[in-house]
């Protein structure tokens, strides 16, 4: 079993005040895997305290030396790039294609805000007034489990290129593959302080991020009643806060979308990451008159996928990552068939040849209404709920009719006419006819997705204060 007994304060590898053991459990093989030793208040105040004594120097720092601490990032972690897969698919249960992209992703991160950093405008001039766009402090990131490695290398790389020092506070079910990463960053070279990383509990580490007065901005990736802890604690301090938070995304097929591109494209995109996203598309909103065409389509694509251990790049759809949230997903399919709707396929239990694992059958569900469970909450799982419309009209309201505004997606042979549909709904990021990775445009959501935005020069906004200076001869 591994064992990860260490966290990174101020530059070096240390033994953590905090003393409780954490066993974490190989998603396929239902065995121990990990041993770790979580971090405490005591250990989150030493890292805020490190954190706080760099900035001083960090802060003060050009545009060239910043630069160049993010292509030391770059090319620390893309030297390690297939151990990090091997350990994410190992620890996580992502698939190949999946953990190669985060990997990626991770990287190119440090080299996407240096471009940013290139260009973006730092001072600039508002009628008489010069404004400064001034680095906040530190800055406190709590990051989620289903993509660990590219929530820290993102949010560290922009939170860095503005001038802020971080202390970072992983998912405690991402533990080796923290370790492995941590160990990337440090090969890095940085001066000590910079960024500092502590595993630990949400209610302990996070806790104290959330409290500590040094700590001027959080930002955090996760659930919506996390991210409203976070807001409330956060404004006893005025702490700045961007919340990326949960996501019940619609993806309406219009009448004229082809049906063999579409109903694929939205079999991926409502299970991608093992059911674990939460931009996913799972309340499929189509033409009640091509219902019947859905329901073939999606079944024979569903019957298709390749459910198993992730090791094998095939593999389309790996396992859940704990026993809990399996159990969790399980559930949400029982009360979808207790409510009253249709089971296309899929349904309870592990797919067939697997009697061990955390794993779902990709399930879809038909004669699905905005009242029932599964199309209000968001399930993190392969499961996708078909709801149908009359009129193009009908189809916005029922995409609306929800408390999240994440993201959405719309299908039509005609741009033009999805674009419209795009238009009216209420959602940060909204796809067209496709996946698209476009990481200067911002990220967030509307209503109790979140509040702010990352990636781009949105994200980099959120991490600088505007400081005006108006003086007679300007």
């Amino acid at each position: 079993m591994k064992q990860v007994s260490q966290i990174y304060i101020n530059g070096e590898f240390v033994e953590p005040h905090g003393t409780e053991v954490m066993t974490l459990v190989n998603p396929v093989t239902e065995q121990p895997a990990t041993e770790v030793r979580l971090a405490d208040e005591i250990d989150t105040q030493r890292a805020i305290a490190a954190a706080k004594a760099a900035y001083v120097t960090f802060s003060k720092t050009s545009k060239a030396q910043r630069i160049q601490y993010l292509q030391q990032l770059h090319d620390a972690v893309k030297a390690r790039s297939e151990q990090l897969i091997a350990v994410m698919i190992e620890e996580y249960g992502g698939t190949y294609a999946m953990a190669s992209g985060t990997v990626n992703r991770s990287a190119q991160s440090f080299l996407q805000a240096q471009e940013l950093l290139r260009t973006y405008p730092f001072v600039r001039k508002e009628g008489r007034a010069t404004v400064v766009m001034e680095p906040l402090g530190v800055v406190g990131l709590i990051t989620p489990w289903n993509a660990s490695y590219g929530f820290i290398c993102n949010k560290m790389a922009t939170a860095m290129a503005a001038g802020s020092t971080v202390v970072i506070k992983p998912s405690e079910l991402s533990a080796a593959q923290t370790q492995l990463l941590t160990e990337c960053l440090h090969d890095a070279g940085l001066p000590p302080g910079i960024f500092n990383i502590v595993t630990g509990r949400g209610d302990v580490v996070g806790a104290e991020i959330t409290r500590h007065p040094d700590i001027a901005k959080i930002s955090f990736t996760g659930s919506t009643l996390v991210g409203k802890t976070i807001a409330r604690g956060a404004v006893d301090t005025m702490k700045r806060v961007t919340l990326e938070l949960g996501g019940k995304s619609p993806n309406v097929i219009l009448e004229d979308a082809d049906l063999e591109k579409a109903i694929p494209l939205a079999l991926i995109v409502g299970t991608f990451n093992n059911g674990q996203a939460c931009l996913a598309g799972t309340r499929l909103i189509v033409p009640e008159s091509r219902l019947d065409e859905v329901k073939a389509i999606i079944k024979r694509a569903a019957e298709q996928v390749v459910v198993g251990d992730p090791v094998d790049p095939k593999v389309q759809i790996g396992p859940l990552v704990t026993a809990k949230q399996y159990q969790r997903v399980e559930d949400y399919i029982r009360l979808g068939i207790a409510e009253g709707a249709e089971l296309v396929c899929g349904g309870e239990g592990r797919p067939a040849g697997l009697d061990k694992g955390y794993f779902v059958k990709p399930t879809v569900f038909s004669g699905v209404t905005s009242q029932m469970t599964i199309a209000k909450e968001e399930i993190f799982g392969p499961v996708i709920s078909i709801l149908t419309y009359r009129s193009v009209e009908e189809a916005i309201e029922i995409a609306n009719d929800t408390v999240y505004g994440l993201h959405a997606y719309v299908s039509s042979a005609d741009t033009e006419k999805a674009r419209a549909v795009a238009s009216q709904i209420v959602a940060g990021r909204i796809f067209i006819n496709g996946i698209y990775d476009e990481p200067a445009a911002p990220f967030g959501g509307f209503k109790q997705s979140g509040l702010g935005r990352e990636f781009g020069s949105y994200g980099l906004d959120a991490y600088l204060e505007p400081k005006a200076v108006i003086a007679d001869n300007d």
